[in-house]
This record gives structure tokens, C-alpha cells and sequence, in this order.
């Protein structure tokens, strides 16, 4: 049973072209973009003749040894982290995904979840269809490859129409990158450069490891195309409203990354300031839960002028999908990657800032460890509003029966975990913050798309 306290992680997509070291760059993208997912990589690289690829289960810098670069020669190279929000935790599932059809060889790296898998599968399979994973990324891949277009260009355009949901994807074939982002731009993706080669990524800070230059992101619907012609922009047929993923600030989005021209820890700051306007609690210290809570703190203690104290220490080497089959053990888990420093808590009034609460458990948890240290007051801020829906657009939050700010009142959740106080960012206050054009589904049950494959409550 995977550790299921927080939020899991979906993927993070790589791709560039053009540099004679592209497995090894793709590498260092993918080592960028670990937070992204934990579970399985792959790079699949060209040289222009044949595609080479390498995936194993397990962490980035585990899986990719000297010898396996090596082994994955040529000048274009996508690659992908991930966690399993769509499809089973196992080798076949691990990403880029590699075909051969009537338009070439393609590969296919994709972050999001569509939310007409069972629909698209089961056309699929009426048609003949033969599926190598239990994945929705193969069934765009397999629309693509079945396709009457005579171009890949009109391949892709033609699949935009038929799957619904969340996709960022990259795309390659032995002479060109593409890349591709679903019409409602819920997950990022951006385009940089190396020495004037085309690189793609989910964020940017999967361009500063390689030194290379953010440009621009992918505007939500569009496919750009790099080829020997240069780069070209197509835009999807069917358009819709902008819904980029308000827990991309909060959380997923490492804080050193650019989203939509935004620096992800300005906007966290913001939100801390935000929470000192809705909450201004008089205490000693503000102590932050590494590593989701750590900027939005920094912005409520300097708005309230009360100190900020780093009394969690994170262990970095425990992964987020850390496995263990007993309760005992899951709790062990939760002390694994944070220890306190009793020291610096006790005899004081202390504000955890958090980034969520999804059932509640390791809150707890950490709470007891603060209380026992001796500290004389705990308040709980939490840097966005109580999740109340599941999200069906790469997000694997539980069901929405075991989400506890849906059967618990705010009151019976501060009880819960015992603390004098708790608070959560409003969705207004949220939303003053992030302007519009942003899904906020778990929080308020607004659906951009409604999900085919489950009930939406």
C-alpha cells in the first residue's frame, strides 16, 4: 500500500533535439523533474534511423547508469518521470511509450488523465486494438497511430478531438519534436532552448539544470512542431477556456519553476501573505512543513513580523511513493521524512503553515510530535482551501469519500489533530491571487470537464 498522506504526483515530460548529447541532457531534465513522479522513468533517444530506449522502475539517477546513456545514441531524446494517476505501478506502464506505424516511429511522454479513457478503450478495442499497458497515455498514442490522416501533423489535430481531459505531452519521430498541450492547459509545459535548439518541458527548472533558455510556454491547445522546416504552431479545432490547475502553485510546481510568466515561489509567498490577512494569529514562531509550506510561510511571518523557525528537518532520500503494508509502518514513514528539532518548539506558540489536509493522518501526527516537545500553543494555517472533490485531470487524490474535510467540520478537524487553532486559505482569497482561468475542482466541485469514467461528486 503506497504512503497515500499527501497527494501523489502524476509525470514530468523531456524532450530536445538537436544536441549530440540528448539521452544525457534528457537525463538531467528528467533528475529536474523528479518531484514530478518517483515511481518509473525512460528515455527513448534517435538518431535519425531507429529509436533506442531505456526505462526501469525507481528513482532518475537509480535507473540511468553511464552504460545505459551510452546505449542511447543520437541528437533527439525524450524522456519521462512518473507517477501512476492512470494505469497500474509496474515496468510496462513506464514511460516514453514507442510505436511504428503507417506515419513512422513515434514516441509518446504525457503528464495529465483523460477523463474518457473506458469510452476511447473500448472504441479502440471494437477496432482491433491490441494494448501493450494499462495506461490512457497508450491510447492517444494508438488514435495517432490508427488515424486516416496522411500527415502527423493532422494525426494529432484529429486526436485532440477525440480525447477529453488533461494532456501535456512530447512527442517524437526520427526527425522531429513536437509538442502538445490539452485545449484547457490544465498542466504545464514549456518550450526553452539550448544553443538555439528546441527543448521541452513540464517546468522550467528542467531547462536551468542544462543551461538552457526559457522562451515561452505552450498555449493551451496547441501543437509545435519542430522539424527540419524549423518550428511551426498549429492550434487545436475545438477551443476552450483556460483551466490551468490552481495545486500547481500550491504544491506539485517545484518553486525555483516559471508557470505563465510566474515565478511558483512568488506566488507562494503571496499565498502566505494572503493567510496573515485571514488568519493574523499572535505567536513566537512560524514553522513550515517542508517542502509544500516553506515559501507560504516565509510570506505570512514576514507579514505578521513573527519569526520564521525551520524546526522540521526533511529527510530527501525517503520517495513520496515510499510502499509499506502496515499502519505502523506508514506512520514510521511520515517520521522518516520529517524530524523535529524539540528544542526549538518548546515552551513557545507555534503556527504550522502547510500546504493541505487530505485525510488528516500525518497533520496529526506532527502536531503530537510539536505537543510533546513542549510547545505551549499549535495553530494549523493551510495555504489553500479544504479539499472537498476528487480531481479527475492527473491528480491522485483519493475518492471523495476519504477526503476528511468532506465529513468533517472545520471544528471537528482542529480536534482531529488537536491544535488550538486551524485555518484555511479561502477560495476567494485563492483566487484574488491567482487571477483567472484556473481549475479549482477539488475545492469547489466546478468541473471544466465532466470525467466519463467516474461519477463526479
Amino acid at each position: 500500500m503506497k504512503n497515500d498522506y499527501y497527494p501523489k504526483h502524476y509525470c514530468g515530460v523531456f524532450g530536445i533535439k538537436g544536441t549530440p548529447n540528448a539521452a544525457e541532457n534528457a537525463y538531467y531534465g528528467l533528475y529536474a523533474l523528479q518531484h514530478r513522479g518517483q515511481e518509473s522513468a525512460g528515455i527513448v533517444s534517435t538518431d535519425g534511423k531507429a529509436f533506442f530506449e531505456h526505462k526501469g522502475m525507481g528513482l532518475v539517477p537509480n535507473i540511468f547508469t553511464a552504460s545505459a546513456l551510452n546505449a542511447l545514441p543520437g541528437n533527439m531524446a525524450v524522456g519521462h518521470t512518473r507517477y501512476s494517476t492512470a494505469g497500474s505501478s509496474e515496468i510496462k506502464n513506464a514511460q516514453p511509450l514507442p510505436v511504428e506505424c503507417k506515419l513512422g516511429l513515434i514516441a509518446l511522454a504525457h503528464n495529465g488523465n483523460l477523463t474518457n479513457t473506458r469510452v476511447l478503450r473500448a472504441e479502440l478495442e471494437r477496432h482491433g486494438a491490441v494494448f501493450q499497458t494499462t495506461t490512457d497515455s497508450e491510447l492517444m498514442l494508438l488514435i495517432i497511430a490508427q488515424s486516416d490522416a496522411l500527415t502527423l501533423d493532422q494525426a494529432i489535430l484529429d486526436m485532440m478531438e477525440k480525447v477529453e481531459g488533461a494532456y501535456s505531452l512530447v512527442i517524437m519521430t526520427k526527425d522531429a519534436l513536437i509538442a502538445v498541450r490539452d485545449p484547457h492547459g490544465f498542466r504545464p509545459l514549456s518550450l526553452g532552448t539550448l544553443d538555439g535548439n528546441p527543448v521541452i518541458a513540464s517546468e522550467t527548472c528542467a531547462f536551468d539544470i542544462i543551461g538552457a533558455r526559457f522562451e515561452r510556454d505552450v498555449k493551451p491547445g496547441e501543437v509545435v512542431i519542430f522539424d527540419k522546416n524549423g518550428m511551426r504552431s498549429l492550434m487545436a479545432r475545438s477551443q476552450f477556456e483556460r483551466s490551468f490547475c490552481s495545486f500547481e502553485w500550491v504544491y506539485f510546481g517545484r518553486p525555483d519553476s516559471k508557470m505563465g510568466g510566474r515565478k511558483v515561489y512568488n506566488m507562494r509567498s503571496a499565498i502566505g501573505e494572503q493567510l496573515a490577512k485571514e488568519y493574523p494569529i499572535k505567536a513566537d514562531i512560524v514553522v513550515p512543513i517542508p517542502d509544500g509550506g516553506v515559501w507560504a510561510a516565509a510570506g505570512y511571518a514576514e507579514a505578521m513580523g513573527i519569526k520564521l523557525v525551520n524546526a522540521f528537518v526533511r529527510n530527501h532520500y525517503v520517495g513520496r511513493s515510499f510502499i509499506n503494508p502496515t499502519q505502523t509502518g506508514r506512520d514510521k514513514t511520515v517520521i522518516f521524512k520529517l524530524n523535529l528539532i524539540p528544542e526549538l518548539v518548546t515552551g513557545k506558540s507555534v503556527i504550522i503553515v502547510d500546504d493541505s489536509i487530505v485525510r488528516g493522518t500525518t497533520s496529526r501526527l506532527r502536531v503530537k510530535k510539536i505537543k510533546e516537545a513542549g510547545a505551549r500553543e499549535v495553530h494549523v494555517l493551510i495555504s489553500c482551501p479544504p479539499h472537498m472533490h476528487s480531481c479527475y485531470y492527473g491528480i491522485d487524490f483519493p475518492d471523495r469519500s476519504k477526503l476528511v474535510a468532506v465529513s468533517h467540520t472545520n471544528e471537528q478537524i482542529r480536534k482531529m489533530l488537536g491544535v488550538d487553532s486551524l485555518g484555511y486559505l479561502s477560495r476567494e482569497g485563492l483566487a484574488s491571487i491567482l487571477g483567472p482561468g484556473h481549475c479549482m475542482a477539488c475545492w469547489d466541485g466546478n468541473y471544466p470537464v465532466t470525467s466519463k469514467d467516474a461519477i463526479v461528486t
